[in-house]
């Protein structure tokens, strides 16, 4: 909770900066919490009364406390259940290669992934995860390099990106396929043979 939710505001209230002052951002960010509260506060040429002051502390402290319980919920319900499932994966062992995790079901899977194999000493280990979608097809998803990067490990082959159904079956040899993404990020088979198919094969290029 302190990583994800408090150490930014603790950081911005003691101006500390996200990066190097010698890196210049891409782009603004200001609708962190920090700046949706100092939003909250009397424009400077409007006068306020000290009445009015305390209901935007009131107003400001419903925001935070509000946001604050929902991640300690989220935390709680969703983030600790995912971390169990991706743990069990990864220490499993694994029908296809161990560079490959297989989730029986979908879950947030890419914060708890660089955590764990750093505590399990295994780093950049994992280079395909596999799991279930809602339709009930299966997806082969290349690890990035990091959890924000668009960068993959090892993107899925050149000559699948793009392909889809018969032809992308016809390059690779497995049955089944539906897509490659583009980028070679992502890709998806109707059944779970075929993606631990195509996990050797990517593997193996």
């Amino acid at each position: 909770m302190y990583k994800e939710y408090i150490e930014a505001i603790d950081a911005i209230d003691n101006g500390i900066s996200a990066f190097p002052a010698d890196i210049k951002p891409l782009y603004r960010m200001r609708t962190d919490i920090s700046a949706r509260v100092g939003y909250l506060n009397p424009r400077w040429n409007v006068h306020a009364t000290p009445q009015e002051v305390d209901q935007i502390f009131l107003k400001a402290s419903d925001l935070v406390g509000g946001e604050f319980f929902e991640r300690l919920d989220y935390y709680g319900t969703a983030w600790l259940p995912a971390r169990e499932i991706i743990l069990s994966a990864m220490q499993s062992d694994s029908a296809v290669d161990r560079r490959v995790l297989v989730f029986e079901s979908f879950a947030p899977w890419k914060e708890h992934l660089f955590d764990l194999e750093r505590e399990l000493g295994i780093e950049g280990q994992t280079i395909y995860v596999l799991y279930p979608d809602e339709s009930g097809k299966w997806r082969i998803q290349a690890v990035p390099v990091s959890p924000e990067s668009f960068e993959s490990r090892k993107a899925l082959p050149q000559e699948w990106r793009g392909l889809r159904d018969d032809t992308l079956s016809g390059i690779t040899g497995v049955p089944g396929c539906i897509f490659v993404h583009a980028s070679g990020f992502i890709g998806g088979a109707h059944s779970r043979e075929a993606v631990e198919t195509l996990a050797r094969h990517a593997l193996s290029k």
